[in-house]
């Protein structure tokens, strides 16, 4: 029998992928404390990262109440998601700018602002939240919307551009939330 297998990183309790687990799967992963999963593509177990190197040592592995689910609690080392993003349930917009980064399909805009470099796009950014600014003091909340995508897409970009990963935001954000819920 399949069980789902939801990976969650234990630190940042970010879903980060859904796997499935056969018997022998949970077997390797609680004796090795490594990940190991049953690819129904693929018919044949795997263990997570043996081609990438991006492995998920085990902190907790835990049975759901009717025992037909598993949450794996885990330490990654490096992005879980084959498209090398942090979380498989990244937005579809971060995973379709990560996906022209690597690939870098021709006519793409995005495309173009990578090959222009990170100055640029920065310089982009600034100009997005200028006119952002503008829109929020002076024009409709259509504008103001419009606006505020063309800065979101812009940021995606930068943070590609840069390496970074959307998620690495959020982080931060939590990070802070805690900070000011302590304080």
């Amino acid at each position: 029998m399949l069980k789902a297998a939801i990976v969650q990183d234990a630190a940042t309790n970010r879903v980060l992928m859904l796997a499935w687990m056969d018997e022998e799967a949970e077997r390797l992963t609680r004796e090795t404390g490594e990940a190991w999963f049953w690819s129904r593509s693929r018919e044949r177990l795997w263990k997570k990262g043996e081609t990438s190197g991006n492995t998920l040592a085990v902190v907790e592995l835990r049975d759901d109440c009717d025992g037909d689910a598993l949450l794996v609690r885990v330490d990654p080392a490096g992005p879980v998601c084959h498209t090398s993003s942090v979380s498989c349930f990244a937005p579809e917009l971060w995973r379709t700018i990560t996906d022209r980064a690597k690939e870098r399909p021709e006519g793409s805009y995005t495309t173009q602002l990578l090959e222009e470099g990170v100055g640029a796009v920065a310089r982009k950014v600034g100009e997005e939240a200028v006119e952002l600014t503008v829109a929020a003091l002076d024009e409709s909340d259509e504008r103001v919307l419009e606006e505020a995508a063309d800065l979101v897409y812009h940021l995606y970009v930068l943070l590609a551009a840069r390496g970074l990963d959307v998620a690495q935001v959020d982080d931060v954000l939590a990070g802070r939330a805690h900070r000011s819920a302590g304080a």
